[in-house]
């Protein structure tokens, strides 16, 4: 497995015009919490009948997904794990919140539609095709990417 040095520069060779570095400090996170919102809206039942937390926080598919892909974020680094679960958690509780006053699957739907499309957009302004076309890996260090470049514009 490459290393999370390894993995920043390698997403960076396709995000070095500015236009394109902002849209995704926009898109990335948009993506991130709409799948959230996406796995949420899977109906919880067989979850249900095999933990029975009473808690429906703990009780959606993204939190079975959140566990599984915090082993890639693990074998990163365990700060990289830290700043992920956080934004995992961060995007529970607001799609939660936001599953409670409009439907979360359309909103998911809509959120990830239109971040798709401003990714799609700074990849053209870029010249260059999207990381994850050609590793999937890379969906799940745009997300930690967009951290590490926010903590640096400080």
């Amino acid at each position: 497995m490459k290393t999370a040095k390894e993995y920043f520069d390698e997403y960076a060779e396709s995000h070095q015009n500015k236009t394109n570095q902002s849209l995704h400090y926009i898109c990335v996170p948009s993506i991130f919490f709409s799948i959230i919102g996406l796995l949420m809206s899977i109906p919880a039942t067989p979850i249900e009948n095999i933990i029975n937390l009473s808690n429906p926080l703990l009780e959606n598919w993204a939190v079975i997904v959140a566990l599984g892909i915090s082993i890639f974020y693990l074998r990163l680094g365990f700060w990289y794990l830290i700043e992920m679960l956080f934004v995992i958690l961060i995007s529970i509780i607001a799609n939660f919140l936001l599953g409670n006053m409009i439907n979360l699957l359309y909103a998911s739907i809509t959120i990830f539609v239109l971040a798709w499309a401003g990714q799609f957009y700074g990849h053209k302004i870029e010249g260059k095709k999207p990381s994850f076309l050609k590793d999937l890996e890379f969906l799940l260090i745009g997300p930690l990417w967009v951290i590490q470049k926010l903590r640096k514009i400080k």
